[in-house]
């Protein structure tokens, strides 16, 4: 979706790109009150939005709703561009962009978070890249907490809350013919080669025992009764199921053996 040509209308194929010249006659242009000028440098920016969203192809959305969120962000960034800023627009339009379309995602993630919880986030995050930004280092969630005044388990809490849910057939790597996905990188531990086997040797010591060993180590150990239940069941003693259960593992450890 994210790769087709037509977004929302419009033919990405052909879409005009401005000049840096261009581009700065045409801000100076907007300041004024030039409407055309205005249309004429969205619509000289809108690769640069095409460009961001496709950062969201793995988030499986719909590429005409990114697009005009993020066309959006766009025009934010343009209302509150400040021409006498040394800075390229594209430079600052982009984490404006960004941004815009992760507040859509988040606001639109099946999974509710509290309105408090996602400001305190917000908070966390803008604390966390002016402490990069001072130190260069990566802060710790104690010294994000600190400077918040709050406790570093609501930091953690927070920051975890707004994060996107994943889905196991989300791509990793790849492309559309030969994709590795999540839930290929995740070990499963119950399906294991070792538990196959495993579950292949107890179903051959088990076709060794009699009738009533196979029925009261099925009942016992798969079906989780007691032995009173199984006595009961199959009418003898208790001390007989015993004897007959602790018969039949010894069968199946010899088997093993």
């Amino acid at each position: 979706m994210i790769n087709k040509v037509e977004i929302c209308g419009v033919n990405t194929a052909k879409l005009p790109v401005l000049s840096n010249e261009e581009k700065n006659a045409l801000l100076k242009k907007i300041k004024n009150g030039d409407n055309e000028a205005r249309q004429r440098f969205i619509n000289g920016n809108l690769k640069l939005v095409l460009s961001v969203i496709k950062r969201f192809r793995c988030k499986n959305e719909n590429a005409d709703d990114l697009f005009q969120v993020g066309c959006i962000g766009l025009i934010k960034a343009l209302d509150n561009f400040d021409l006498a800023q040394n800075v390229q627009f594209s430079t600052y339009a982009v984490p404006m962009i960004i941004g815009e379309i992760r507040r859509y995602l988040r606001d639109n993630n099946p999974i509710r978070v509290s309105r408090s919880t996602r400001d305190l986030a917000y908070k966390a995050l803008m604390v966390r890249e002016k402490l990069l930004k001072d130190s260069e280092l990566e802060p710790t969630v104690e010294q994000i907490a600190k400077v918040l005044n709050v406790d570093k388990e609501e930091i953690a809490f927070s920051l975890d809350a707004i994060q996107d849910p994943v889905s196991l057939q989300d791509s990793v790597y790849g492309d559309s013919t030969d994709n590795i996905y999540i839930m290929d990188q995740i070990s499963d531990k119950k399906n294991t080669d070792e538990r196959w086997t495993e579950n292949i040797a107890i179903n051959e010591a088990m076709k060794k025992l009699t009738e009533k060993e196979k029925t009261i180590i099925n009942k016992r150990f798969f079906e989780c009764r007691t032995q009173m239940e199984v006595a009961d069941e199959i009418g003898i003693s208790q001390a007989q199921v015993s004897r007959l259960e602790k018969s039949a593992i010894n069968h199946i450890k010899r088997f093993y053996k």
